[in-house]
């Protein structure tokens, strides 16, 4: 049986009741605020996704080790960055409805894990045609495929323990500990990231030494990098939306919204 009823807001909000934040933490105001925000994402993700595949694909010099190879960095990279941060969004948001009884941040939780499984799939695809195309070999032990793994890892198991449990706040409370635990080995991978960095400025690790990169190459990164982080946020919207619907099935708003009486 799905829980809809609403769930009361601790005191620890008490004195922001008048904030606009307050007001948005609201699932019925917050609604048509992702309504509106969605087009704006998508287009933001269309723009940015098609400037960045273009540097990476035709305009960037081909890798002197690597060679056309190499092209696929510009997917793998910042498909490996979002994933890390949409997990740490989504342990974020977890913790908040865990300790503030928000509902909507626990909702958000719900909404952020699917496109952060994507996302963590498309760094384990392109990680492994990298590897292919280079080596020879599909799969080669190193931190960052390690550390790709064990997101999807975490992403599955909280998808299934929400799934799998009728109790909301139990299973709340579960996936707050497993997504803990993928914060953890975000930063232990960031912190292997900053190590290369420090010892190799301008450079990313390859699988035949390091690469280098130039304003073009960052450019592309980055670019690629907002258009999937905005990709990511229009999708989790939409989700949201209908996990508010379901979640909120039997308020008054959502009954008017749909032309039906309220249970």
């Amino acid at each position: 049986m799905i829980l809809c009823e609403k769930l009361p807001v601790r005191g620890t909000f008490k004195g922001f009741e008048n904030s606009a934040w307050y007001r948005y933490c609201a699932p019925e105001a917050f609604y048509p605020l992702a309504g509106e925000l969605i087009p704006l994402l998508a287009a933001a993700a269309m723009i940015a996704l098609a400037a960045g595949l273009y540097l990476g694909l035709f305009a960037v010099s081909l890798d002197a080790h690597q060679g056309e190879a190499a092209r696929i960095l510009f997917i793998h990279v910042p498909a490996h960055r979002v994933s890390m941060l949409l997990c740490l969004f989504t342990a974020t948001f977890a913790a908040i409805g865990l300790a503030f009884n928000a509902r909507l941040a626990a909702m958000a939780t719900m909404a952020l894990a699917p496109t952060g499984l994507t996302f963590a799939f498309l760094d384990i695809w392109t990680g492994c045609i990298w590897n292919k195309a280079v080596s020879g070999d599909w799969w080669q032990p190193n931190p960052g495929t390690f550390s790709a793994l064990a997101l999807a890892l975490f992403y599955l198991g909280f998808i299934v323990l929400h799934t799998a449990t009728e109790d909301w706040e139990r299973a709340n409370k579960a996936c707050v500990l497993l997504l803990l635990a993928g914060a953890v080995s975000i930063l232990v991978d960031f912190a292997s990231m900053q190590s290369w960095t420090a010892q190799q400025p301008g450079t990313l690790p390859g699988t035949t030494g390091e690469i280098r990169l130039g304003t073009v190459e960052l450019a592309s990164l980055l670019m690629t990098g907002l258009g999937f982080l905005a990709y990511g946020g229009a999708a989790a919207l939409l989700r949201l939306r209908c996990v508010i619907l379901e979640r909120e099935c039997r308020s008054m708003w959502v009954a008017q919204r749909q032309g039906r009486s309220a249970p």
